[in-house]
């Protein structure tokens, strides 16, 4: 086994991916939106704000060392003479820090028509009474160029800063340019409540307010509230940053005391609600609360209901590959 100086090993694995494939790698490197960007071989991994994640495998990480043993397949010490090697041809160019200036949201055209998303979110297993009142609030439409369902997040003022982008019968997610992930899709309770319940998804939220309406509870009687996305704890449990979207919850509404984590079942949401009850100031209570069936909360309605496979696993079973 050839021998590579610590030193070195520490500089490679402190290299991330964006510069890595910046200096070296241009050509793999395509611009998403904003500070997004994916690449040209797997279009379903999404590289942003330091970290990236392969959203059609479910894997994710920081550096460009984690991006070629996960994606490549490399071994650890190829990834790191891959890395070293090509620094000391060209050493890396350091990137500047992305300005903090506000950006404008630009949320897509509403399509005349919502058919299509009413549909999707039906086919998702969504109460029909939710489905309204989120279109009548404007929280949710579809778009007129894709026809994307577009789930929107508001401040506390009902302005628009958010919006997570889903393609119907596509296996398409993004953000709009200008997104503000620290305020992310959510329903505020309708009057005062000192409980939160924490979802991975807008389509996850959705899917617990139809179940507790099922089970004849008021679904507007407590906050919900999505992260956006899959929430990437550090390798060290208690480095974890709490999500940026809770932080900002948790001040606009000083009231809540109570966090309920409804993560998903796998190995990163069972970490990401594991960090998140670590780092979370000891004021607040914590429960974890995973769907007792299925992956996700999503998952377990359709059990509940009757659903045998959800869409995207429809739609997943008839690939011959994934990106």
């Amino acid at each position: 086994m050839p021998y590579i100086a610590l030193e070195v090993v520490q500089e490679a694995k402190r290299m991330d991916l964006l510069t890595y494939l910046k200096n070296y790698e241009p050509y793999e490197l395509v611009h998403f939106s904003g500070n997004t960007y994916t690449t040209k071989t797997h279009d379903s991994l999404k590289i942003s704000n330091g970290k990236w994640m392969w959203w059609s495998r479910g894997i994710g990480g920081r550096s460009a060392v984690d991006y070629l043993i996960k994606v490549r397949g490399y071994t650890f010490m190829e990834a790191v003479q891959t890395i070293a090697g090509q620094a000391a041809v060209t050493p890396p160019v350091s990137l500047p820090a992305e300005k903090t200036t506000e950006k404008k949201l630009l949320l897509p055209k509403p399509n005349r028509y919502q058919t299509q998303a009413v549909s999707y979110l039906n086919r998702r297993g969504i109460d029909t009474d939710i489905i309204r009142f989120c279109l009548q609030s404007g929280i949710v439409y579809e778009s007129e160029n894709y026809h994307n369902a577009v789930f929107v997040g508001m401040d506390k003022g009902g302005k628009p800063r958010y919006a997570a982008l889903r393609g119907i019968g596509t296996d398409f997610i993004g953000d709009a340019n200008g997104s503000d992930k620290n305020y992310s899709f959510s329903i505020p309770a309708e009057g005062n409540s000192k409980v939160v319940h924490l979802f991975e998804s807008a389509i996850d939220l959705l899917s617990y307010a139809t179940l507790r309406k099922m089970d004849g509870h008021d679904w507007r009687a407590e906050h919900l509230l999505s992260l956006a996305g899959v929430y990437q704890p550090a390798k060290e449990i208690g480095r974890s940053k709490v999500p940026a979207a809770l932080t900002r919850f948790l001040k606009d509404y000083p009231e809540v005391g109570e966090v309920e984590l409804h993560l998903d079942n796998d190995r990163a949401g069972r970490m990401a609600a594991e960090a998140i009850m670590t780092v979370l100031p000891k004021q607040y209570r914590t429960r974890d609360k995973p769907p007792p069936k299925g992956k996700d909360c999503n998952d377990f309605l359709c059990i509940r209901v009757g659903i045998r496979i959800t869409e995207r696993a429809k739609k997943n079973s008839g690939r011959s590959h994934e990106r």
